[in-house]
């Protein structure tokens, strides 16, 4: 592998940074013209009317969206010279071709390719050759820029046996290089692990737990951008989501997709889906855990059913001068039939009607009557059915029924018997029971339980394909309702065990996958970390035998001595401490995150403020001027920074209802750093950590 180039002179006709430079400058002309063809369009005579007009000019409007040329943006990243042409049998002989690889494909006035997109086939030999397996490459190149110029190259020729196969300095520069702003894209530096997770098929569900810096996240999104690429037909008519913890971790994430040309793609909390009322309430760590738990859907389901109703006597319908009887042995078999065949409650109520007409029917075409359809339709809205049908299966509003459930110890103890004990009984009971829906003081987990009924009643829209990041913090019930929105399609689940810091967090991925109706889904582990020093996740890794006994221990592939220091402080100089420590970090390239616990944010802004630091809140964008970010730990998870200042370790853990709770919690909060991690306490670590300090 040769080393990254230096760039010749301008008079070097042969220079051959000059020569990609050349084909950089002509790619971007003509992905311009490619955007400037598109806005030209002149959508007039083809158009039937103005619905049509406006659905196409929408298209049209994305399309040239997609087809921005970001300035600081590689337009593409690597370049694959193959042995022989793609398709072609080797023993054929005939010369190669040659491809740059990139974000998105571009082509010349002809139609010719300049730059391939990495989701395209023929690219995939860019991630996954290698000296053992060369995939007919004879040579990969990488690479480099400083904004959006091209400042260096570097090659492997994978079929010389001469050349000793090494680690890409491109590859591993651009995986430190500073962040400053929202996530980056990983397009350039997707490793043939990732590779092979991203390319999966889209009607297999796949579930992915990876370590604090195996790039998890990424992955999924990029997973995301390649089934678009893929299934584009399929996925518009069906739609796609990425769900994740938080507002601040969505703001985070969102422009990795537009950065890949995809704008379509819907983002979410579990909260935004289950969003049936106004949450004010807040449930207690023992209520929170029966509510989260997969019996209360049983629960849910026993309440509803027993608005059911057995009739009681016959339906009697007039029609003109006759007058037909549906007798109540009858209109039980009807009922009886709904049940079984467990519909929706809401369809079943609505076939009510329909089955008792047709009953009418049967006796008219026996009588020598001839109805049709629309008799049918008559009978079941004759107002003797209607009645029947209220007094049989009466309409349910899912909040009221949950609400209840929640206030009526009596309605809960009927249909919870026998599913929860006395105890998770009272657990669950409101004690000052709100008056209606919209004055009760709904709880997170309330909502969750309202959307269950609303599915019971009617079916949930599903999805073609739901991504679902920092899934281990999930409750059963919180799976069930992301379930739903996928039941006809894929999803792609994303995790960490160790990092669980609910109550109710995830144990095993079989129990979360059972729960989200994807029992079948391929649970494929990222152990190789690319983010994390590996002497500050080595640091964090002893509390996984505490935190998830069993779990692989993520092996970092980059060494960077005295990224590590861990110092104790006087418990009255601790603050002023922190804030010395911000302050040598910034004197750094990057951003810098300032993790603490929750209850220790506030004075901590104060010091800032006092010493004249600006600061952002999590999901707030970093910028040159302002790269500070105060963290509280509870919103830690997902985020990234290039140095991290980690406050009190003790007040981390004790911010948690429990020990292990507040264990994972500080593991997040140790493995947010990129490149550098200072630890500053005044009380004792906790034991795993204790046994060493570090100092950089």
């Amino acid at each position: 592998m040769n080393a990254p180039s230096v760039p010749a002179p301008e008079s070097e006709p042969e220079n051959p940074l000059a020569r990609e430079q050349a084909h950089l400058t002509a790619s971007r002309s003509a992905l311009r013209a490619m955007r400037e063809d598109v806005a030209s369009l002149d959508i007039r005579d083809v158009t039937a009317n103005w619905v049509n007009a406006a659905v196409l000019q929408s298209q049209i409007d994305d399309r040239i969206k997609a087809l921005a040329d970001l300035a600081h943006t590689p337009l593409f990243f690597g370049r694959l010279d193959f042995l022989h042409a793609p398709g072609a049998e080797q023993a054929e002989g005939g010369e190669g071709e040659q491809f740059y690889i990139g974000r998105r494909h571009v082509h010349d006035a002809d139609g010719d390719p300049m730059v391939i997109d990495w989701r395209a086939p023929v690219s995939q030999p860019f991630y996954r050759a290698s000296k053992k397996d060369p995939q007919d490459v004879g040579l990969r190149r990488r690479f480099g820029y400083t904004g959006g110029d091209l400042t260096a190259y570097e090659d492997e020729h994978l079929t010389d046996p001469g050349e000793a196969e090494q680690v890409s300095k491109l590859l591993q520069q651009e995986i430190e290089r500073p962040r400053v702003g929202p996530m980056r894209d990983i397009v350039a530096t997707i490793q043939p692990e990732q590779d092979e997770i991203v390319r999966g098929g889209l009607a297999g569900s796949v579930c992915v737990q990876g370590g604090p810096g195996t790039g998890k996240t990424a992955v999924g999104l990029h997973r995301v951008a390649y089934l678009l690429y893929a299934h584009r037909e399929r996925l518009a008519r069906t739609g796609t989501l990425v769900i994740g913890p938080n507002r601040s971790f969505l703001h985070y994430i969102e422009q990795v997709l537009p950065a890949l040309g995809e704008l379509e793609v819907r983002q979410a909390t579990v909260a935004d889906l289950v969003a049936h009322v106004e949450v004010r309430g807040t449930d207690d760590p023992a209520a929170a855990l029966v509510k989260g738990d997969a019996r209360m859907a049983e629960v849910l389901r026993g309440a509803l059913r027993s608005y059911i109703t057995m009739p009681r006597e016959g339906i009697v319908v007039v029609r003109g001068s006759r007058r037909w009887r549906v007798p109540v042995y009858d209109l039980e078999e009807i009922v009886e039939e709904l049940l079984a065949r467990d519909m929706r409650y809401g369809a079943a109520r609505e076939a009510l009607p329909q089955r008792i007409a047709h009953a009418v029917l049967v006796q008219m075409e026996r009588s020598g009557e001839a109805p049709d359809d629309r008799v049918q339709d008559a009978v079941a809205r004759n107002a003797a059915v209607k009645a029947a049908v209220k007094a049989i299966w009466p309409p349910v509003d899912p909040a009221k029924l949950v609400l209840r459930l929640l206030s009526d110890a009596e309605f809960l103890a009927a249909h919870a018997g026998g599913i929860l004990d006395e105890a998770e009984q009272k657990a669950v009971l409101w004690e000052r029971p709100g008056r209606g829906v919209k004055s009760a003081k709904w709880s997170a987990a309330d909502a969750v339980l309202i959307d269950e009924a609303s599915d019971l009643v009617s079916r949930t829209h599903s999805l073609g394909h739901v991504v679902l990041d920092e899934a281990q913090d999930l409750s059963p019930m919180q799976y069930r309702a992301v379930g739903r929105r996928c039941t006809t399609g894929s999803a792609t689940v994303l995790g960490d065990l160790a990092q669980g810091t609910t109550p109710w967090a995830t144990r095993s991925w079989d129990e979360a996958l059972a729960h989200l109706g994807k029992a079948d889904a391929v649970v494929e582990e990222l152990t190789a970390g690319f983010r994390v020093p590996r002497e500050v996740i080595a640091y964090a890794s002893r509390l996984l035998p505490v935190i998830a006994p069993g779990l692989a221990e993520v092996g970092s592939v980059r060494e960077a001595p005295g990224s590590l220091s861990v110092r104790r402080v006087a418990s009255s100089g601790l603050t002023e401490a922190v804030v010395g420590a911000c302050v040598a970090s910034l004197s750094q390239e990057g951003s810098i995150g300032l993790i603490a616990a929750d209850a220790r944010v506030p004075e901590l802004a104060r010091a800032l403020d006092a010493a004249g630091l600006g600061c952002l809140s999590p999901g707030e964008e970093t910028t040159p001027d302002v790269r500070l970010t105060l963290v509280p730990a509870s919103l830690a998870k997902g985020l990234e920074y290039d140095y991290v200042v980690l406050d009190e370790p003790a007040a981390v853990v004790s911010g948690e209802p429990d020990e292990r709770t507040g264990l994972r919690r500080l593991y997040v909060a140790l493995t947010r750093a990129v490149s550098g991690l200072t630890v500053l306490h005044s009380a004792s670590l906790p034991p795993a950590l204790a046994s060493t300090e570090h100092n950089g």
